[in-house]
């Protein structure tokens, strides 16, 4: 394989975890009469370009489906976390009702609900149709396709160049990362800002968070990559900012290249020397997560054994797909964890995809009282304790298995 970067050829490997099925692909009750579709996991690195990125197997659209089961606004913390972004964004760009933002992979209209609130002209671009629907249930107008370089031309032929572009978490998920950050280079107005969230490789290593490797992720960034990859594409980094968001998150606003709207922070220079100190653009840096992976693995297996030996109740909150890579990695299956709650009800009455176990609603926690929820999404870990404070009255107990298992 080469780089879907820089195409020299790949040899180092980041992590292998085995195979799984697509981590979004939940299934319905007919679908459990029939077979699965498993991908080999694995991961390497770039030693040109340090871009860290899966093996490819499927295409999107494999993915990314008509009836994809990700939806933002059910998370509290994240719809907090997006109107604090579009507060800033407004004082800080002056954005009013003579600009133009464009949200791409719009989801459910989450986050461009508030901008819309805000008066402020928006489009939602979106490519799977039960997401876009809901959005346009918002209100948002959206244009429901996948987004690249061709794309962003007929948008500005139509006119939608943008003052402010948002792509939250969609970065790491294009397998054809040049053209799509070719677009923004083309959707921008000269003065234009683009905005990209996308969880830190540096923080993935740091706190061994192996579980955020899944199929819908074709890349783990770190900055030192992505200003590399902007650089050739007509973006130029102008500022960084470290967000708390998905287990440490990095914010970085870019400009056209043929521009100059905006002064280079020194947060970018401070950020991308903590990286080289780290050893980011060292081959050893890349070697330290497989074992760590494996260690997290036995150690949940053996807390789940251990717990269906002493007689207790363990039930899983959250269908993320986080949880999905974990729980494949390692083969917990339904005598172990005999449910997940979730809140979506697009995800409750499925199945997770490759263990097979059931999604249910919240209320079946208060039904049946488990000794231990285990939370899936550790980096919601705060918002669903608060959430389900009430099975410390029974004596419940909260667990989480990365970056190691523990019992809260």
């Amino acid at each position: 394989m080469r780089c879907r970067h820089c195409g020299a050829e790949l040899t180092l490997i980041f992590a292998d975890l085995g195979s799984a099925p697509p981590s979004n692909s939940y299934l319905t009750e007919d679908g459990l009469s029939g077979p699965e579709i498993w991908y080999p996991l694995r991961v390497l690195t770039c030693t040109t370009c340090w871009l860290v990125q899966t093996e490819d197997f499927a295409k999107r659209d494999e993915f990314f489906s008509d009836d994809y089961a990700y939806f933002s606004a059910f998370s509290d913390s994240w719809l907090r976390h997006a109107e604090a972004y579009v507060d800033a964004m407004t004082a800080r760009f002056a954005l009013g009702p003579d600009s133009h933002v464009v949200e791409i992979a719009a989801n459910d209209g989450y986050l461009l609900q508030y901008v819309k609130a805000r008066g402020i002209p928006c489009l939602g671009v979106e490519p799977t149709a039960s997401t876009a629907g809901a959005a346009r249930e918002r209100g948002i107008d959206v244009c429901q396709d996948f987004f690249g370089e061709t794309l962003a031309g007929q948008l500005v032929a139509e006119g939608h160049a943008a003052d402010l572009t948002a792509a939250n978490n969609v970065l790491a998920h294009v397998p054809d990362i040049n053209d799509f950050v070719r677009g923004f280079a083309i959707l921008l107005k000269p003065t234009g800002v683009a905005t990209f969230e996308f969880p830190h490789l540096m923080r993935l290593v740091a706190e061994r968070q192996f579980d955020t490797i899944y199929h819908e992720h074709y890349s783990y960034l770190s900055l030192t990559a992505v200003r590399t990859i902007f650089a050739t594409n007509g973006l130029a980094l102008f500022d960084v900012e470290e967000l708390p968001t998905h287990g440490g998150s990095l914010r970085v606003y870019a400009m056209r290249a043929d521009g100059a709207a905006h002064s280079v922070s020194d947060r970018v220079g401070a950020l991308l020397e903590s990286e080289r100190t780290a050893g980011v653009t060292t081959s050893a840096y890349y070697q330290s997560l497989q074992p760590q992976a494996e260690a997290i693995a036995a150690n949940l297996i053996a807390f789940l054994v251990e717990s269906r030996k002493a007689g207790k109740k363990v039930a899983g909150y959250g269908a993320a797909a986080k949880g999905n890579t974990l729980i494949n990695f390692a083969g917990v299956r339904r005598h172990l964890l005999p449910w997940v709650v979730d809140r979506n009800p697009a995800k409750q009455g499925k199945f997770l995809p490759g263990s097979r176990i059931p999604i249910v609603d919240e209320s079946r926690i208060h039904d049946e009282r488990p000794d231990y929820v285990v939370i899936l999404p550790w980096n919601l870990r705060d918002e669903v304790m608060t959430q389900l404070v009430a099975i410390r009255e029974w004596g419940g107990r909260f667990v989480t298995a990365v970056p190691e298992l523990r019992i809260l």
